[in-house]
């Protein structure tokens, strides 16, 4: 994500402006399953709820399949693609994909029929034969994922079924992208990950921004040594979204701010986390191992509401329990720390904060700048640019301006996994990154509930993370 657009799961749902009983069944499910997840936390004081959700968070499951660390891609020459959504971010990336050499779109899905065939269409234009289109009804992904050839799921649909879709992609032997969060809930990040050991099919959280020009410059200087040892990082989701979370045509029906009625922490760490655990090689020689996460009362929505919201919409039922701002201090094995934030409820200017820190100086983001020692003197911040020409990753270097939105990584990150599939190379995340990247989700609200009491990350390696691996950091093939 970069300055435009709001979100990197945007709706594949309703058409009528709200969801459907069959969504919202499911979505309450879903709820009933956190609280049943982190114990019965409503009658107990703050130690003992942390107490109960520290169990709940550390258990691990036994593994049942084998890991999924450093496991390539099958060779192919045509990455053959089926995609479940097509709102704003599915249709977005439509182009993408077809841009990128190799990639070819077999079919795609929404229940609005209409957007899957504006879609289809788009793939015609291209040049490419015409996809299936699967439309009928909000269980159709399912006779897409079952399809024999595709190679690739991608999901942008809404929160609430992206572990089901992930799920059944897995099971019927797809490799399968999700647009962040992966999951809402921590028994569905264990699930996913078992289903990947299992299937031996790579579940990806579709990190877009992992793959901005500052965040691989940064981490290809800190693998290089120049922060000197690394201490702290920080990553956020600053996003201004109330005038789009009260639209009645940007979202299919109100299920993004219907989260805000739910859950009260951090409801999208990944734009921020994701980056930053890679400076930190989370899950390649450290790992996170709790959080502690304090919100702000809830008050952003309902005002921005009760100014422009008409009496009798809907939305004044609504109560808002999300905190309006969302602090995190995530620990690591290593004694690192890590600061995330999320705020969409109140005016701020985009920023993903993105920052890292070391015994040799400090980059800071939103605007760019950096101090390090021997470089930079007299409390003065530094030229970021200037070390562009060394450390720019490769793919910058070969795409110097690449289409699409937020600023090319879109573009980028689909290229990399093309090109990671077509050369079969490891994918330069996995469903550990997927599943670690995601739990502040339930394990923030936890947190927040138990007044900021420490959490803990289940290691979802399985003990793999103290094995050094490549990552995003990676080489170019040859």
């Amino acid at each position: 994500m970069n300055e435009a657009a709001p979100g990197n799961a945007d709706s594949a749902g309703d058409p009528a402006g709200s969801p459907s009983r069959r969504s919202v069944l499911r979505t309450t499910a879903g709820m009933a399953g956190v609280a049943g997840m982190t114990g019965a936390l409503g009658g107990l004081g703050s130690g003992t709820a942390a107490a109960a959700g520290s169990a709940a968070a550390s258990a691990a499951p036994p593994r049942r399949g084998r890991t999924m660390a450093g496991v390539p891609f099958e060779r192919r020459g045509t990455v053959r693609m089926g995609i479940i959504g097509l709102g704003n971010r599915g249709a977005g990336m439509i182009g993408l994909f077809l841009a990128v050499p190799g990639v070819r779109v077999v079919a795609v899905c929404d229940p609005v029929r209409a957007k899957a065939e504006a879609a289809a269409a788009e793939v015609a234009r291209a040049g490419q034969p015409s996809p299936a289109v699967y439309a009928n009804g909000e269980d159709d992904y399912a006779n897409l994922c079952a399809r024999g050839d595709i190679d690739f799921v991608y999901v942008a649909t809404p929160w609430d079924v992206h572990f089901e879709m992930a799920r059944t992609a897995l099971l019927n032997g797809k490799h399968v992208g999700v647009e962040c969060p992966v999951a809402m809930r921590l028994d569905e990040l264990w699930e996913l990950v078992d289903l990947s050991e299992r299937t031996r099919r790579h579940c990806m959280q579709l990190e877009n921004c992992c793959y901005g020009r500052n965040e691989m410059r940064v981490l290809r200087m800190a693998h290089a040594g120049k922060f000197g040892e690394l201490l702290h990082a920080a990553g956020a989701y600053h996003h201004d979204l109330r005038e789009l979370l009260f639209s009645p045509t940007y979202y299919e029906g109100p299920w993004r701010r219907l989260w805000h009625t739910r859950l009260r922490g951090d409801l999208y760490p990944n734009h921020g986390f994701g980056p930053v655990a890679n400076y930190l090689d989370v899950n390649r020689g450290d790992r996170v191992v709790s959080i502690s996460s304090f919100g702000t009362p809830a008050l952003g929505l309902a005002e921005y509401r009760e100014a422009h919201v008409p009496p009798g919409d809907p939305s004044r039922k609504e109560t808002y329990i999300g905190s309006d701002r969302t602090i995190s201090m995530v620990r690591t094995a290593k004694g690192r720390v890590i600061r995330l934030e999320h705020d969409v409820s109140t005016p701020h200017p985009y920023s993903r904060i993105n920052s890292l820190g070391g015994t040799r100086g400090v980059f800071e983001d939103y605007p760019a700048r950096i101090y390090l020692e021997p470089d930079h003197r007299d409390d003065q911040w530094g030229d970021f640019s200037a070390y562009a020409a060394e450390f720019d990753h490769w793919l910058w270097k070969e795409h110097a301006d690449p289409p699409g939105g937020h600023g090319g990584m879109d573009y980028l990150m689909v290229y990399r996994l093309a090109q990671c599939m077509r050369l079969g190379l490891v994918p330069d995340f996995d469903v550990y990154d997927a599943a670690t990247w995601t739990a502040p989700v339930p394990l923030s609200h936890l947190s927040v509930k138990a007044k900021g009491a420490p959490v803990p990350i289940p290691d979802f390696t399985r003990g793999e993370w103290r094995q050094a691996r490549s990552g995003v950091d990676s080489v170019r093939p040859e």
